[in-house]
């Protein structure tokens, strides 16, 4: 009798044990892998993707969405062509669906860090987009159900 209680209070306590390891794997955390520095892509290869600002879609408040209306054209960079805020504030010109559009780079779309509260538990951003305003998509033609990701290249203005 002693031995199969014995045997049943191992088995709980390995049951616990493994129940413990298997719930603190799927509880890690994200963490940030380090600087990226971007680089403009060879012409015609590795083109940026432009992205519909997530802020638009979800209704929370975001650099784009608070300091700018929808009717500006305006998008965040990533980090690495966002270049520790030399781009802020200055112009860039997006080409996309046979069409171009000057926009004002507002924000940081960042490729280092995410999954945290200040990032509003997202991951962090390739490093290669620009998320824009509806302004943007709006003036290069693009419908609004087609709207979310669209193959581009952008200049310094």
């Amino acid at each position: 009798m002693k031995t199969q209680v014995c045997s049943i209070v191992y088995a709980f306590i390995f049951f616990l044990l493994i129940l413990t390891i298997s719930s603190s794997v799927g509880a890690q955390s994200c963490k940030p892998s380090g600087k990226l520095r971007g680089k403009k892509p060879p012409p015609g290869q590795c083109n940026p993707r432009m992205t519909l600002n997530a802020g638009m879609e979800e209704g929370h408040l975001n650099a784009i969405t608070s300091s700018m209306q929808m009717t500006h054209t305006v998008v965040a960079l990533s980090t690495g062509w966002f270049n520790n805020q030399k781009r802020c504030l200055k112009n860039i010109t997006i080409h996309g669906n046979g069409r171009s559009v000057e926009a004002m780079v507002v924000d940081e779309c960042d490729s280092t860090m995410g999954c945290d509260e200040d990032h509003d538990f997202q991951p962090p951003c390739p490093n290669n987009i620009v998320d824009a305003s509806e302004a943007v998509w709006k003036a290069l033609g693009v419908p609004k159900k087609d709207r979310g990701n669209l193959d581009i290249f952008w200049s310094d203005a």
